[in-house]
């Protein structure tokens, strides 16, 4: 067991008055209704790692309705054999706190201990979206490489907030710039590097593994131009880019302007021309992909969660999946409506059984 949750105490998280599970390393099949709470279990695990979780709600948002007093998870970790005790709370709304073998701690330190990597039907339409939403899901991916990359992009897009305010006000002293753009050029840097980190080791994983899904091809493009080599690179196109930028209202250059372009490798065909399935295919095989360069990289494969990821998939890669996912040794999470859709995985995994009862959901062994 190298990476895996061994105990989840759920407590006025969404539909969950309170739910315990033990559990024992292998993969966690979920099945209930459509309603009955499962995504919400998911979500919960998604928060031992950094970040505003899955769905990037506020913690007022994950409060149990209607008390509304706050909601706290607590679990037991093991970390290639070493067990680790993680809280993570919120009272009233207030931004989340973390507490890891009853120490205070900081989401980064969260991050160096669990690796959570997932996919949820609101990402399948990544390759036909915004550019904002591919940022995201590499940044995610960046994230569970590099846990610092978090805090970079938060000084980054504070400094380009402020930056931004300047050039809405039409303030042209350059004085007024220097001290944003400085923290902006080396924060920018650092994200930009990361996240060609991040494609590189995806790529690599996608080129040393035999897998049923289809690989991409990804790169790292701008929405115009280049983006800017070295630091110093970025401040200087920062500084000469102002005159422009005071024209259009923001900044018009940085790491917020690049955007993931993939490609299904073996056609040649641009992933947002192809089907939806395909599209979907391709997303698997990122996340996979994710995990094997993390287990290369770390020594064990982060936890995964996969919400409703075997009700879009034929039983042949359906099977294909699971035989991954085990061969992997990860702890995935799978959400699906009925039992039939783990058939495959047989006892390979542990099953649960998701209910509203009326004034919360239940959560009990299959």
């Amino acid at each position: 067991m190298a990476l895996a949750l061994t105990e989840l105490t759920v407590s006025h998280f969404r539909s969950h008055k309170l739910a315990r599970m033990a559990l024992d390393g292998r993969p966690v099949a979920l099945y209930g209704p459509n309603g009955a709470g499962k995504t919400n279990i998911l979500e919960a695990v998604s928060l031992f790692s950094p970040g505003r979780g899955m769905r990037r709600a506020s913690a007022a948002e994950m409060t149990r309705r209607p008390e509304a007093l706050g909601w706290k998870l607590s679990g037991l970790l093991d970390v290639q054999g070493r067990r680790s005790e993680i809280e993570t709370w919120s009272e009233g709304g207030a931004a989340r706190q973390v507490r890891i073998d009853g120490k205070a701690a900081s989401q980064i330190d969260l991050g160096k201990l669990a690796r959570v990597v997932w996919l949820m039907p609101a990402m399948d339409r990544l390759w036909i979206e915004g550019a904002e939403g591919r940022r995201r899901f590499l940044d995610r991916v960046t994230l569970s490489f590099d846990p610092s990359h978090a805090e970079a992009a938060l000084i980054y897009e504070k400094a380009m907030r402020e930056r931004n305010r300047l050039l809405k006000e039409q303030v042209r002293d350059a004085h007024w710039y220097a001290a944003l753009e400085a923290q902006m050029a080396e924060t920018g840097h650092r994200i930009h590097t990361a996240r060609l980190g991040a494609l590189a080791q995806l790529r690599a994983a996608q080129e040393q593994a035999e897998t049923a899904f289809p690989s991409a091809e990804l790169e790292l493009v701008q929405s115009e131009g280049n983006m800017p080599e070295s630091a110093q690179d970025l401040l200087e196109a920062l500084a000469e880019s102002r005159f422009r930028d005071l024209s259009a209202g923001r900044t018009l250059v940085g790491p917020h302007r690049s955007d993931l372009y993939g490609v299904f490798a073996a056609k040649g065909v641009a992933a947002s021309e192809c089907s939806t399935g395909e599209q979907k295919a391709l997303l698997v095989s990122l996340i996979l992909s994710n995990a094997r360069a993390l287990a290369a990289q770390v020594g064990a494969p982060p936890i995964l969660l996969l919400d409703e990821v075997a009700a879009h998939l034929d039983a042949d890669r359906r099977a294909a999946l699971y035989d991954e996912i085990c061969a992997l040794g990860a702890q995935a999470w799978m959400t699906g409506t009925g039992p039939e859709l783990f058939a495959e995985l047989g006892d390979r995994a542990q099953s649960f059984v998701v209910n509203d009862a009326g004034d919360g959901s239940t959560v009990t062994p299959a």
